[in-house]
């Protein structure tokens, strides 16, 4: 089973998108802030990180910078709002994936996760 890691400061956001991952099929692991989304990066790899740029503490950016030293070649996707755009360029030089813009559409997110997943499988 595939793994996924929700990384949001925002509840109703992480379990909106841990049921939906559920009903596809992967397993979700969530995270409220970026210290404990690089804590649970130690102890396992998901197969994509779903990453929220606006947190409390360490911002998406500063998680992505982490991520990249532990996980090169890891499947991220950021989460933003549209006034983030400097954030944004910034992810983008760090090799993000994809980016969502808030208030976003569940059903695309799972399917461009699904698509992505299975991209890297072929």
């Amino acid at each position: 089973m595939k793994q996924i890691l929700i990384v949001d400061d925002q509840p109703g956001i992480r379990m909106l998108l841990e049921e939906i991952f559920k009903q596809a099929g992967l397993k979700p692991t969530l995270a409220s802030n970026g210290k404990d989304a690089l804590h649970i990066l130690s102890e396992m790899k998901p197969d994509c990180i779903l990453l929220d740029m606006k947190m409390p503490g360490m911002n998406g950016v500063e998680v992505l910078r982490e991520i990249r030293k532990q996980m090169p070649d890891a499947l991220v996707m950021m989460m933003t709002a549209y006034s983030e755009i400097e954030l944004t360029d910034e992810a983008g030089k760090l090799g993000v994936d994809h980016h969502f813009t808030k208030p976003f559409d569940i059903f695309e997110v799972r399917d461009t996760v699904l698509n992505r997943l299975e991209r890297r499988d072929v």
